[in-house]
């Protein structure tokens, strides 16, 4: 494979994961177990989508300014800087976009200022700063120096504690945002500050990961690269699970260790399938179209279940459904294929219009 070819496994695995995020974001009524996040402790296969994405995010970072060749020039510096803006305050619209459709569009006291995009923006410009300006040989060094400062400060501050009040990254966002711009359905806000010390870490790993990929030279290379840096994580994590469980709330340092770990395994996976032995494109072709439109597809699956929860469009779509299906669990199921499938025809007639918004 041709370094400088585009690499379609990548937009394949990131199309599976941005699929999966609107999958497991939009299940109605009562889900499978494994549709559902852990409650606290503990890795379902809900719990992979997220982190999967920015780990996909950490090779794509690495191979957009490899073609830089990593010089912090003033134009490279203020995209990156424009792109992490951009991502945290579109974040921040969908979070207002919620509060308006449901109650006040002036209510900014209960707006909740981190989630999903917020925390890629922050990593992707902490990432992008460290390509830039920091030596590569200390990438693996800055990845153990963030999980293991990250790990002592859990230790330290109970940052396994299911009570905001007593946890130490709890506690961190109440004294800085305050009770009404948090999330509540979990013990400590999911997208945190601190947590994005490990976010960064997970990132690392991507970025480290998509030097492999840069600079391995044959697809066999790369492929048994990212196996080993899969195996060495999810041993490395599962054995750090005993004293530091996996947890994404927290975003533990075993759960970023795992997560990146898997992630590795199936980038070399669908390598081998996709790059490798070039299967036949109506198998991926679907997660393809996904990933060559990924963020705007998932901010516009967002939108767009705000407003069919607001107008009442989910009820109906669920309730014609139940209609034939009586299961709770898999008609919920059903609800969720049904919104990835309308969130599909929108990212295929941007495909088929050759229409590839960047954000």
């Amino acid at each position: 494979m041709n370094s400088n070819k585009r690499l379609v496994s990548l937009d394949v695995l990131r199309g599976m994961t941005v699929a999966g995020m609107i999958l497991v974001n939009n299940g109605s009524g009562d889900s499978f177990e494994m549709l559902q996040h852990s409650a606290w402790n503990g890795l379902t296969p809900c719990d992979l989508v997220f982190p999967f994405f920015l780990f996909i995010m950490g090779i794509s970072c690495y191979l957009s300014l490899s073609k830089t060749q990593f010089v912090p020039t003033a134009p490279i510096i203020y995209k990156v800087v424009r792109r992490s803006v951009l991502l945290f305050v579109i974040g921040l619209l969908i979070n207002w976009f919620g509060n308006a459709v449901w109650g006040d569009p002036f209510d900014f006291a209960h707006l909740r200022y981190f989630a999903v995009l917020q925390r890629i923006a922050l990593c992707y410009f902490f990432v992008s700063m460290f390509a830039l300006f920091v030596n590569h040989r200390y990438t693996i060094p800055t990845i153990v120096l963030l999980l293991c400062g990250y790990g002592i400060l859990l230790i330290a501050g109970d940052g396994y504690a299911e009570d905001a009040r007593v946890n130490i990254l709890g506690r961190t966002d109440l004294l800085l945002f305050g009770y009404d711009h948090l999330y509540h359905h979990t013990p400590i806000d999911p997208e945190g500050l601190l947590g994005t010390i490990s976010g960064v870490a997970h990132v690392l790993i991507g970025f480290y990961c998509g030097k492999l990929i840069k600079t391995a030279g044959s697809i066999e290379r790369k492929m048994i690269g990212l196996f080993a840096v899969g195996i060495v994580c999810v041993m490395i994590g599962y054995l750090l699970s005993y004293g530091l469980p996996l947890n994404k709330c927290v975003w533990s340092p075993s759960y970023a260790l795992v997560t990146c770990g898997l992630a590795a395994s199936l980038q070399a996976l669908a390598m081998l399938v996709v790059d490798y032995r070039s299967c036949n494109p109506l198998y991926y072709k679907g997660f393809q179209i996904f990933g060559m439109n990924a963020l705007i597809l998932y901010v516009g699956s967002e939108l767009l279940a705000i407003v069919f929860g607001r107008w009442g469009v989910s009820s109906f779509i669920y309730d014609v459904l139940h209609t034939v299906i009586s299961s709770l669990k898999w008609c919920s199921l059903a609800y969720a294929l049904t919104f990835v499938a309308i969130n599909f025809v929108i990212g295929y007639v941007l495909y088929r219009k050759r229409i590839f918004i960047k954000l």
